[in-house]
Formats: structure tokens, C-alpha cells, sequence
């Protein structure tokens, strides 16, 4: 029986790879938020690499128990990525449960994210405990490779399995006012049945100081240190290297300025980078011949002397792979952050800026129309009209005064600290917890019906292997994209 609501509780992570991402970061902090409320958490996950993944997992600040790895690989050949995650999810499930280990711990709720096809399992093996499923994005609208009908098929079970199972929960959230639109959309079914609950994720607020001393990142914290490139202003983008990402936008709205507006201004565009990745190579590649184009110098820098070392004539500047330290004092001295991807789900980046006292451009479309208010902590403009872009740029670097910025740079971090911080995400978790305990149990009302539907999943799920088989799947035409930054 599920205890009281407002009582410490026990609370059990699910999680199918904990290393470094968007959705690993949000779990972590959920988790870390839940128990500095007196909450006792355990996360299960099916990898954990300790030279991979974010410190709280590894310096014992949490309890992180790895199971369910030892019959199912991550993928066989390079291939069925997802149907090997749902496989292994479900073996760790059984293990825990055949262990005793559920049992000792005496689990009041599960935090499940990404995957929920456990989550019928879950409530046969514990139809007492509350399921909270974190939906970061349908996978079904995330998957690529479905250009012929054979990997249509493919992935028509999983996509089925996904909104099925995600019913056992009893309580649904998501990142975004705007990822709720697209759940609701993409299963009006679901979303007749089921509230979807909005929680942001955070950004840690608590050992931040925006009134840091910004040279001191780079220089072990003695003295103020070198001013980034002798002081000189700059526009900055943090994104991957992807097209989805529209780094371009800022190229284009960066040469809209006439030269007197951009003289003595930089452009840098910093992010994920993978040499492994074709499209990182290929859109790199792309961005610099656009530069060219447009008649602005550019040099491509993949290390932090390098990038420190940046003559004073380059207009552009490509960052790979920047390192924590470099984006921190990229962010503290930033002019503005130009944060370019439309329909982006949420949207960690701009929250850092501001933060740091930044003002951020942004798209108005997806997580930062939510996160970034017009006019008081930045601008939100369209995608499809790079010049407006171009007027914000003019108007931070040559026409705000000095006193206009820095209360735009106050109302940001304000901004951020009340309603993006740890402290605040953990509060709203721990409260919908209490509201499920206190609530009865949701999910399934026929348990025979649960094991003939699941049953019909995986003869399904086994024909599309044979399906994909039979047509000789290509090794990289299925990529499984789990919820990002």
C-alpha cells in the first residue's frame, strides 16, 4: 500500500544508459533534487561507464546499481537498437524483481523515463507503487531511417508499443508547454485519458556566481587573468554541428550588419562536434564555405589555445567540441547568445546564458518562446526573417546603453533562479509524487488484457525482425535519437 502524501518516500530511477546527455543530466538532478528533500532514490540502469558520465553518478552522492546488462546487447551488429533497449529494460526489470532487491527496498514510485515499454511489467510485478513516466520527446517522431516501406514496418510495433505502454503510468510529464502540444497531437487517444504535466528541467543555480571574476576559469581562480581575445565583443551560438540546429541563421543575420555596425565584433559558433559523425564533418564544412560567401574571414579553432590564440581580424570563429571551462567563459562574456534551432523541445542553452547575465535571441517557435521573455530577458524572433535577426545584433552592440543591458542581464538571471533553478524542479517532483500516493492507483484494469497486448507486441515486434531481416536492413539505416539538450 502506497503511503501517505508528504511523507519521505522511496523512489526508484529507470533508466536504460546513464552517461552524459540532456536526459541523463535531467535525471540526475531529478534525482539529486529528491533526495536532498528527504526522499530515499535508487537508480537502475543498464549501463553506467565511470569514466562516463556525470560526476554525481560516480562520487557515491547517489545510488547507482547497474542490472539487466548481461543477456541483451545494446544493438547485434550494429543494428535493432531500440527493440535491444526494450529488451534489456525488461531483463532489468525481472532481474530486480527475481533478486528480492524491489522487495528490500520497498519502492513507493518509479521515476521511468525514454522508454516505457516496462512500464506494463512494471505495474504487473507492483501494481501497488505509482509509475511516473518523463516523456522528453515521442521516439517515434525522433527515429530516422524510414524512407522505404520495409523500415516503416520496422518500427510500426515499436511506435504501437510506445503509446500503449505509456498508459500504465499514472502520471505523464514533459519538458515543455510546447512537447505537450506535440504528445497531444501525435496521441490524442492518450491525452483524452491522461493530464500531461509540464517540468521543466533546471539548470544548477546553486554554485553559480554571475558576478565571477571571468578570467579566473581558465587561470586556476588567481586574479582576474587575461581578458577573452583583449576584451573584443562577441556574438555567440552553442549548438551541435547539426542542420537541425540552423547555425547557418547566424551567419546570415552576422553579415546582414554593415561593416562599421560589426567592426571590432565577433561571431562564435561553438558546439558538439564528432569527426565520426558524417553530418558533423559535412555541415562544418558547409558553415565555413557559407562565411566565405559572404565575405567574412573565418579560422576553425579544436582546442582551447587555440582558440585563445585567434588573430583579432577573424569575423567568424568555429569552436569543436568545446570543453567546460571554455564554455563557461564564452558564456560569462558574451554581448548576446544567439540561439538559432526552431521547435527545439526545451532548450538548456539559453537558460545558461541568462544565468550568466547573457540576453539570448532566440526562435520563436518550441521550449525558449517559454523560456526567454520578449523584451525583458531577450528577443524572440522568426527563423524565416534573418534581418530581424540582424536589427537585434545592431541593437546590443551599437544602440543599448550600458544600463539598459545590465537590467536585461538582472532580469535574466532573476529570470532563471525562480523558475529554472534545482531547488524549484525538485519541489514540483516531490509534489506530484505526493499527489500519486494520495491518488489510487492508475494503468491497466484487466491484467489478462495487459499480457495478451503485450503478448501481440512482441509477435510483432519478431515479424518486423524477420521483416528487416529478410530485406537486408542496412547497418546505419536505423538511429534511434533519444531526447536531447
Amino acid at each position: 500500500m502506497a503511503k501517505a502524501a508528504n511523507n519521505k518516500k522511496t523512489i526508484i530511477f529507470l533508466h536504460p544508459d546513464l552517461g552524459i546527455g540532456g536526459a541523463e543530466r535531467l535525471v540526475v538532478d531529478a534525482a539529486v533534487g529528491l533526495q536532498n528533500r528527504g526522499n530515499k532514490v535508487v537508480i537502475f540502469t543498464s549501463h553506467c561507464d565511470p569514466k562516463h558520465c556525470f560526476d554525481e553518478a560516480r562520487d557515491g552522492t547517489l545510488d547507482v546499481r547497474v542490472r539487466g546488462n548481461t543477456l541483451i546487447p545494446p544493438s547485434i551488429l550494429g543494428r535493432f537498437s531500440i527493440l535491444c533497449a526494450i529488451l534489456r529494460q525488461l531483463h532489468l526489470i525481472l532481474q530486480v524483481y527475481a533478486t528480492s532487491e524491489l522487495r528490500l527496498l520497498g519502492p513507493d514510485a518509479y521515476f521511468v523515463d525514454q522508454l516505457s515499454a516496462g512500464l506494463p511489467l512494471l505495474r504487473l510485478l507492483d501494481p501497488a507503487s505509482r509509475i511516473f513516466f518523463y516523456c522528453h520527446f515521442p521516439d517515434l517522431l525522433l527515429a530516422r531511417g524510414r524512407a522505404r516501406w520495409w523500415k516503416r514496418a520496422y518500427r510500426l510495433p515499436f511506435d504501437a508499443l510506445e503509446q500503449w505502454s505509456m498508459a500504465f503510468a499514472d502520471t505523464i510529464a514533459v519538458n515543455s508547454n510546447f512537447t505537450r502540444g506535440v504528445v497531444a497531437s501525435t496521441w490524442p487517444s492518450l491525452t483524452k485519458r491522461k493530464e500531461l504535466k509540464t517540468v521543466y528541467p533546471c539548470v544548477a543555480t546553486g554554485g553559480t556566481n554571475e558576478n565571477a571574476q571571468p578570467g579566473s576559469i581558465l587561470d586556476g581562480g588567481e586574479g582576474e587573468g587575461k581578458p577573452l581575445w583583449n576584451g573584443k565583443r562577441f556574438l555567440l551560438s552553442i549548438n551541435r554541428f547539426e542542420r537541425k540546429k540552423d547555425v547557418a541563421l547566424a551567419i546570415r543575420a552576422f553579415a546582414g550588419l554593415a561593416p562599421p555596425q560589426r567592426k571590432g565584433v565577433r561571431l562564435v559558433l561553438a558546439g558538439g562536434y564528432d569527426p565520426r559523425v558524417a553530418e558533423n564533418v559535412a555541415y562544418h564544412r558547409e558553415l565555413v564555405a557559407l562565411a566565405a560567401s559572404l565575405g567574412l574571414s573565418h579560422r576553425t579553432a579544436g582546442t582551447i589555445v587555440t582558440a585563445l590564440e585567434t588573430p583579432d581580424d577573424v569575423e567568424v570563429l568555429f569552436l569543436l567540441s568545446v570543453p567546460g571551462a571554455l564554455k563557461e567563459l564564452l558564456l560569462r562574456n558574451a554581448a548576446l547568445l544567439v540561439y538559432t534551432p526552431r521547435n527545439e523541445h526545451f532548450g538548456i542553452v539559453p537558460l545558461e546564458a541568462m544565468l550568466r547575465g547573457t540576453p539570448v535571441l532566440a526562435a520563436d517557435s518550441g521550449g525558449p518562446v517559454e523560456t526567454v521573455r520578449d523584451g525583458v530577458t531577450g528577443w524572440l524572433r522568426s527563423p524565416e526573417r534573418p534581418e530581424l535577426w540582424t536589427e537585434v545584433m545592431d541593437l546590443v552592440l551599437n544602440r543599448l546603453s550600458e544600463g539598459e543591458l545590465a537590467h536585461m542581464s538582472e532580469a535574466g538571471v532573476r529570470r532563471v533562479r525562480e523558475s529554472f533553478g534545482e531547488t524549484y524542479m525538485a519541489e514540483r517532483l516531490d509534489g506530484i509524487f505526493d499527489e500519486m500516493l494520495a491518488s489510487e492507483a492508475e494503468g491497466a484494469s484487466s491484467i489478462l488484457g495487459m499480457v495478451l497486448l503485450t503478448a501481440s507486441a512482441l509477435v510483432g515486434v519478431f515479424v518486423a525482425v524477420f521483416v528487416s531481416l529478410w530485406y537486408g536492413w542496412g547497418k546505419d539505416s536505423e538511429r534511434v535519437v533519444w531526447a536531447e539538450e
